[in-house]
């Protein structure tokens, strides 16, 4: 993937010294790049900084930009037919963010587990929010809100993705009845 540095002197502008930011950065400003940040929080479930990481992937498999990508997700929800290599560029990259990492020396043992109550409290929330940014891809607030339950099942599970602290979360559920 290229640089936002690499990107901005291919369009003849001038990069500042050292700047790396990702290619998907200057697209925000795009309407269709939020309802697709949306879209893939709530689908996948992940972060807005995963989500993001997830467009810029998919938009690099099907050689397309970030705010392509965006526009084909916007198009195909409006029934309009997505070229069959930009949806498995967007499924691949799901599926791959949904993967769990390998698990860590230091995550091995977790001596504490949150109460049942507080786990579905915080299980119930996050799975609210999600359902509302599913309804409204596009609104800010409701990514910020998902971002937040997301954020804090993560802290209260002591997972590191999002994906693995909802399968941690259901698990402990099913396990404490």
């Amino acid at each position: 993937m290229s640089t936002y540095a690499e990107e901005r002197s291919e369009s003849g502008a001038s990069p500042s010294p050292g700047t790396t930011e990702p290619a998907w950065k200057p697209l925000l400003d795009d309407p269709a790049t939020p309802w697709a940040v949306g879209m893939i929080m709530a689908m996948t479930p992940c972060s807005r900084r995963d989500a993001k990481r997830v467009l810029a992937v998919a938009a690099e498999t099907a050689h397309l930009t970030p705010a392509a990508m965006a526009a084909a997700m916007v198009a195909g929800s409006r029934g309009v037919p997505v070229p069959a290599h930009v949806e498995r560029a967007l499924r691949g990259a799901m599926e791959a963010a949904r993967t769990p990492a390998p698990p860590s020396e230091a995550l091995r043992g977790v001596a504490l587990l949150p109460s049942r109550a507080r786990t579905e409290e915080v299980l119930s929330e996050f799975r609210k929010r999600q359902a509302l940014l599913a309804s409204a891809p596009a609104d800010k607030s409701a990514r910020q809100a998902l971002d937040d339950a997301a954020y804090t099942l993560c802290v209260l599970l002591g997972r590191t993705t999002v994906h693995d602290a909802v399968d941690a979360a259901e698990q402990h559920l099913s396990t404490s009845a």
